[in-house]
Order: structure tokens, then C-alpha cells, then sequence
């Protein structure tokens, strides 16, 4: 008996390996995780994806021999592996890159140990121990573990792996200037979260433990086992008051139940303008689906949401079973759910992101994505995918329910949804029939002087704090200043691995790549000219927080990436908002969506106008979407809101529609627009992403020659080749970056290029990347 075999570790390659028959024929499931060799005696772990009755190599090549089972009973059921199968397809890769990616680090390692404890014997070894054992005692070992006597179990515990450094302080660092290694630490955790304190001192050396033990002493740092990772029930938004769904959710909510309870799979589109109640929707659909005896996973764009949700789901639903996973909890908690759950048999609730769209959930039955035009739902990096895919991918042969929620919704959907192809399902009004805030445009093209708001701005605040009422303010920008000019040789400070310049972050005192992290103290020496002589320009949500704290003659509070790196921060900067603790939020795009805080009466866009003119077709778009949800923030309580956005440019198209709130007049004005320059959802568009090391002399003659050839191949299979080109982030992390745009009427013509590319001895020094339908065109 033969099986073939996924690597779950790169190459991801398949292999044909020999069942051992020390085994039954029958213990041999597919999806069973199994250790196999490779050369010089290593063990990986790998996947058993199909059995074959004959070794399908070549005669006179041996084929080797799984060297041991790593569980009796498969964790990835067919579903799972049906997904992987597709999703590895859809992108021309080995199923084994496909589940190196998603399973938890732990069920892709091969630390494990073989117990066998009777009444006779006690007995343990590593899996890699039993390949050298005695043909006798490994074939009894074998019927051992058939028979549930011996077991498998993780090899023995360690302390430092389980142990997460977690930051307990913000910038700037309370710690002596001469304290570089503590500095070091801090700065580490700062851009990386909560690690191990096995991976902090792996990558900071031993030298590191002095100093992180003053840190623990101080108060600075905290251990906190690798299971503690949930945020604390008093740091979540308040729990939502009881509700009573009005006309227009009760037959949105009549509609999804009669989808659900038909026997072919259902795709529907849920829109509902900012305060419509989608989430009470969303609830009362999960009451029934359970009640159905079907399980469901609610996926939210980012972790801040995913919380929100899963309070909200608690509150109201506190009978159901509850599971909540995303990709920033600690690889031991991730691999406990994924264990539940493939052992679980009655039906439950998940909430998380877009990657626990791979958990083996029992029965499922619907998939909710809220706020499902988020780029978020899109990965774009190492294994690309499309949640939004994937999910219909899922439920289609669940013959399920998917429901896309959102009040701006991905052109792409609301055109699926105009066509037929999946149903439309309105929330036209807010709850409780509360206006939309009427929005004002803010001409900034003459603003002059130190600050970003104008007077107008600036008087509109000064009235909300007079009424004690709260503003939130949106620049979708992080860090003091994006750049630092040298005024003696009048060079900008940039990265020397990207060549962009470098964010000044005020409360860290560095300068920082946002692209490759590099980073560098401030002050220092200019790199250009040693000069001291800097000048900030621009304007930041942290230089933003230090201007209307003057303004406001008290601390505000600031939300965006840098702000929330501590665990738990997030949680405590809204709630803290929630109290009333200060009367302004400042924040990047992550307070644009799903928050609700009644006293918010005004809601300020400081620059529209950032990322409108970006060179992606849906830049219009997107900001669209941004600032409609900005938009929504202000008056969702019972006193009226009011939203600024100010901008340079007071003519572009965009505006009328956001002023008015109009998506479907947006929708129409660009959909018009792609159709006439041949861009989704009117053509397939893919981007191949080439890139080789700098330094590299001759990566400039193998991007020439394989452009020739990807030329040539483009018209013979009627495919439109734009490039490649200079990518508009031409360098990044040391490498040089090009793109090439190609659009066709279908995908296999473009996976055909791609293959092919692959092929090519000249791409031996190129990397190549296939991003289909992709969201991030820089």
C-alpha cells in the first residue's frame, strides 16, 4: 500500500511514500498526519492525501516509507481538505503550501512522543526514535496504538515557549538613556506584539535575559501564559441593550431563514446604511441557525471588530457554544480550538478573521462576512486568497448559507447582486429612523500654518466640546510625520532597503520604515550630510493627537496601529471613550468601522483626499467606502450628527456621492468607468509581481529576456499584458520590484502565463508572484 503524501514545509511538495504494514490497511485515513523522511535523516510532517494501490514512481526508485503516524484519527476532515484542494488550484500551488500556511504551527511540527504504559511495560520515545527501534518492538508499539493502549502526546513542556513577553507601557520608553538592551526589548515587543520568551531571546541573544529580567522587575513587561489571551470582559464595549427587530430587519431576517432552509447552497448580499442594525440581523439569523442544529462562522475584517462581535454574540446568544479565533492569538490556542473543534459534534458559534475560514467546524451550515468590502478579507501575502471566495467555496458544498454584510459593499458584489447572481437584501434606514448626518466639504487647497484642521473645523470642535458631546477625527495616517527634511543638503531621510522615506515617530524617537520596519533612533546624524538640521513635514494621527490636545486642554485619545501594539490597549482606548474619559478620538481607518458611541455628534475627515489619487483602479473607491463608514460614526444616538471632510480638491467626482450618501450613485458613476478602461468586474485582472536582490547584476538582463517571452505568450493565448514595470514601491526590503497588469477573459489563460513564467530558465533569478484579483496594486 502507497500513499501520496503533502509536505507540510517548503518545498510543499507531494510524494509517493510506502504505507508501513506494521499497520492496518484501514488505519491509513486520508488527512492523517503523518512524520516521513527526507535526506540525511530529517522528519517532516505532511498530509496523507490519497491512498494508491501502486507506487506511481518510475521502476528501480525506491520509495521510502512513512516513518510513523503523528495521530490515530485524522484533525482535517474532507471539507477542509476539499477546501485546501481548490483554494491550491485557484493559485497553481501544492495542497502542502496550502496547509503549511493555515494549521496551527503545532500540527505542522513532529515533536511528539509515543507513550505505551500497561501493565507490564512503560515505555517512551520520540517519533524520530522509533524509525531506529528493533522490527519486534515497533511493530508491537504499532498495535499498541491501534488498540488505544499507547498515545501520542506533545514531548515535554516548554516553559519559555509558553511564556509571552507582554508589553505593559507605551512610548516614550521610562527607562534610562544608557539602558540600550532594555531599550532594545522594548522596542522589539513594540513591533511585534507579544512573543514567547524563547523567541525574544532567540532573536536578541542570550545578553538579552539581564535586561528583560529588570524589565519584569520594573513592571515594564509581564509574563502571561500562552492560553491568557482574550481580552478582559470589562475592557469590551458595553454589552447591547435588548432589541426588537423593526419592519425592515424582520424580512431581511424572513429572507436569510428561507435561504437557509432550502436545499441548494445560498449567496446573499445584505445591505443596510451605517446603523441600520446588520448586527442584530446577523444575531437572530445565528438563534435560528443553531436551532437548525448548524453550526455558523461570523468573520469580522479585523481583530477589533472580531471582539466587538463576539461580546455582542455573548450577550445575546449566552446559551450558544462559542469559539474565537484570529491569527494574532498564540499558536497554543489556536492549535486547542483547532483540536475542539475537529473532535466536536454538535453544532456552534465562531467568530474570528478570515483564517478561520480553515477550522473543521461540525455542520456547518452559514457563513456571515461583516463589512465584506474590507481589503482585510483579502491576503495578499505568501499564500493569497480571497475570503469572500473561500467562504462561498465552503458553503457551497455545505449547501449553505453565505451572507456579505455591509453598507458600502464591494462593487464587485453589489454588481453580482444587480445581475442575479446572488440575492440583494436592503436595510434602507437607520434603527429607530435617525437620519444620516448631513456632510460638509472643508476647501483646505489655501490652508495655511501649523495646523492640519481649518477654522471651520476647528470652531465645529470647540462647539462639541462646549455642549460635552464627543468628536472623532479621521487622518488615515499614522506617526508624527511622514517625512523628515534635512535642511542643509534638502534630502528627505529614507530607508536605505526600500528607498521611501522614513515616518518620524515623536513618542518612540525613532525614524520608521511602515513597509520593512527598518528603524532608526531620532536624533541622529542626517545620512546624507552628518547634519543635526531637521525639519518634520506633514502631518500624522500623532502629531494630529498633540495638536487637539492643546486645542481641547486635555489628553485625547488615539487609535491606530502604533497606539494599540500593547495586548489588550485597544479594548482599554475605547472603552475609555466609551466613559467619557475624553471628548476626542483620533484614530487611522480602524475607527472608521463598527464602533457605536452615541455622543459622538461630529465626525472630522482631516484629509480626504489621502489615498483618492493612488495608482489603483480602485482608489475612488475605496476611499468612498472609508469615508461613508467615517461618516457613520456621528450621530447614532438621539442628538443629530454632523461630518466634515476636508479636502484640496472639491470638484472630484466622489464627493457629490459621499455628501449625499448615495452609494448606488457612486456605484453607477464607477462601474461606468471601468467598463469604458476594461477593468473588474468587466474583465479578469491578475498581477504578476517580479522582483530580484538589488545587488544582483544580472536580475535586470533575466527580467528583460523573460518579458520578451511573457510577451510573445500573452498574444498567442489572447491575454492583455501590461509590463512589466516599475512597481509604484520600487524597492522594498532590498529587492527591486516590477508588475506586470494582465487582464482576461478568463483565469486559466492567466495561470497558463503564470506556469509557463515559472518555467522559464531565466526566472531562476527572479521571484515571481501571482496575485489574482488583487486588492494592494502598489
Amino acid at each position: 500500500m502507497f500513499a501520496r503524501i503533502a509536505l507540510l514545509s517548503a518545498p510543499y511538495s507531494t510524494l509517493t511514500y510506502a504505507l508501513p504494514d506494521i499497520f492496518p490497511e484501514e488505519f491509513w485515513q486520508e488527512g492523517l498526519r503523518v512524520a516521513i523522511p527526507l535526506g540525511r535523516g530529517a522528519l517532516r510532517a505532511g498530509i496523507l492525501m490519497e491512498r494508491l494501490e501502486h507506487s506511481d514512481l518510475p521502476d528501480g526508485v525506491t520509495c521510502k516509507e512513512v516513518a510513523w503516524p503523528l495521530e490515530t484519527v485524522p484533525l482535517l476532515s474532507e471539507e477542509v481538505r476539499a477546501l485546501a484542494r481548490d483554494l491550491a488550484i485557484r493559485q497553481g500551488l501544492e495542497p502542502g503550501c496550502v496547509f503549511g500556511h493555515v494549521l496551527p504551527q503545532g500540527l505542522r511540527q513532529v515533536d511528539l512522543r509515543i507513550r505505551w504504559l500497561a501493565a507490564d511495560r512503560d515505555f517512551s520515545c520520540t517519533v524520530k526514535q522509533v524509525t531506529k527501534l528493533e522490527p519486534d518492538l515497533r511493530q508491537a508499539l504499532a498495535a499498541a496504538l491501534c488498540r488505544g493502549e499507547a498515545r501520542l502526546v506533545a514531548s515535554g513542556r516548554d516553559a519559555a515557549g509558553e511564556e509571552l513577553c507582554v508589553l505593559r507601557v507605551d512610548p516614550p520608553w521610562p527607562v534610562r538613556p544608557q539602558a540600550a538592551r532594555q531599550r532594545e526589548i522594548l522596542d522589539y515587543l513594540h513591533e511585534r506584539g507579544q512573543v514567547s520568551r524563547r523567541q525574544l531571546t532567540r532573536d536578541l541573544g542570550a545578553g538579552s535575559a539581564p535586561a528583560l529580567r529588570s524589565l519584569l522587575q520594573a513592571g515594564f513587561v509581564t509574563l502571561r501564559h500562552a492560553e491568557a489571551d482574550e481580552p478582559a470582559d470589562e475592557l469590551l464595549p458595553p454589552a447591547p441593550r435588548a432589541f426588537e427587530l423593526n419592519a425592515d430587519q424582520q424580512r431581511a431576517l424572513e429572507a436569510l431563514r428561507a435561504a437557509l432552509e432550502t436545499e441548494r447552497p445560498a449567496s446573499v448580499l445584505l445591505f443596510g446604511v451605517t446603523g441600520s442594525g446588520k448586527t442584530a440581523v446577523y444575531l437572530e439569523l445565528i438563534r435560528h441557525c443553531m436551532e437548525q442544529g448548524r453550526s455558523v462562522l461570523l468573520l469580522a475584517p479585523e481583530v477589533a471588530l472580531a471582539c466587538k462581535l463576539r461580546r455582542d454574540a455573548a450577550c445575546v446568544l449566552p446559551h450558544v457554544p462559542l469559539f474565537f479565533y484570529h491569527g494574532y492569538q498564540p499558536p497554543a490556542r489556536r492549535e486547542e480550538i483547532f483540536r475542539r473543534l475537529a473532535t466536536r459534534q454538535e453544532p456552534c458559534l465562531v467568530v474570528g478573521t478570515r483564517s478561520a475560514l480553515f477550522l473543521p467546524v461540525p455542520q456547518l451550515g452559514c457563513v456571515i462576512l461583516d463589512e465584506e468590502h474590507d481589503s482585510s478579507f483579502k491576503q495578499d501575502e505568501s499564500l493569497p486568497y480571497q475570503a469572500k471566495e473561500l467562504a462561498w467555496s465552503r458553503i457551497a458544498r455545505q449547501r449553505g448559507l453565505l451572507v456579505l454584510g455591509s453598507a458600502t459593499p464591494d462593487i464587485k458584489t453589489f454588481h453580482a447582486a444587480s445581475q442575479g447572481q446572488i440575492d440583494l437584501l436592503r436595510l434602507p434606514e437607520r434603527v429607530g429612523g435617525r437620519p444620516l448626518p448631513p456632510v460638509e466639504l472643508v476647501d483646505t487647497s489655501g490652508l495655511a500654518g501649523e495646523g492640519l484642521l481649518a477654522a471651520r473645523s476647528e470652531q465645529a470642535l470647540r462647539e462639541v466640546l462646549q455642549r460635552g458631546e464627543q468628536a472623532v477625527v479621521l487622518l488615515n495616517r499614522r506617526g508624527y510625520a511622514p517625512l523628515l527634511y534635512c535642511l542643509d543638503c534638502k534630502e528627505t531621510v529614507s530607508c536605505p532597503h526600500c528607498h521611501i522615506a522614513l515616518t518620524y515617530h515623536k513618542g518612540r524617537g525613532r525614524l520608521v520604515c511602515h513597509y520593512c520596519g527598518y528603524a532608526v533612533p531620532f536624533p541622529s546624524p542626517c545620512p546624507q550630510c552628518r547634519s543635526m538640521n531637521f525639519l518634520p513635514m506633514g502631518e500624522g494621527t500623532e502629531r494630529l493627537e498633540e495638536y487637539l490636545s492643546t486645542l481641547a486642554g486635555q489628553p485625547v485619545l488615539r487609535l491606530d496601529r502604533d497606539s494599540t501594539r500593547r495586548p489588550g490597549r485597544m479594548e482599554e482606548i475605547l472603552a475609555a471613550f466609551a466613559r467619557h474619559e475624553s471628548p476626542i478620538l483620533v484614530g487611522t481607518q480602524m475607527l472608521s468601522k463598527g464602533h457605536h458611541f452615541p455622543d459622538v455628534t461630529l465626525a472630522i475627515v482631516a484629509d480626504g483626499d489621502l489615498g483618492l489619487n493612488l495608482p489603483d483602479y480602485r482608489a475612488a473607491e475605496r476611499s468612498f467606502q472609508l469615508l461613508v463608514q467615517s461618516a457613520g460614526r456621528a450621530g447614532r444616538g438621539d442628538k443629530p450628527g454632523r461630518v466634515l471632510i476636508q479636502t484640496r480638491n472639491t470638484n472630484h467626482y466622489c464627493w457629490q456621492y459621499v455628501q449625499s450618501g448615495d452609494y448606488e450613485g457612486f456605484y453607477a458613476a464607477e462601474l461606468a468607468r471601468r467598463r469604458q478602461h476594461g477593468y473588474p468586474p468587466f474583465v479578469r485582472l491578475a498581477l504578476l509581481r517580479i522582483s530580484f536582490p538589488a545587488e544582483d547584476p544580472g536580475g535586470a538582463a533575466a527580467l528583460g529576456e523573460l518579458a520578451r517571452l511573457l510577451q510573445t505568450r500573452a498574444r498567442e493565448l489572447g491575454v492583455r499584458l501590461l509590463g512589466p514595470i516599475p512597481a509604484p514601491l520600487a524597492m522594498l526590503r532590498g529587492r527591486r520590484r516590477f508588475s506586470c497588469l494582465i487582464k482576461s477573459a478568463g483565469w486559466q489563460e492567466v495561470r497558463v502565463l503564470y506556469h509557463e513564467a515559472l518555467r522559464q530558465q531565466c526566472a531562476s533569478r527572479l521571484r515571481l508572484f501571482l496575485d489574482l484579483d488583487p486588492v494592494n496594486m502598489l
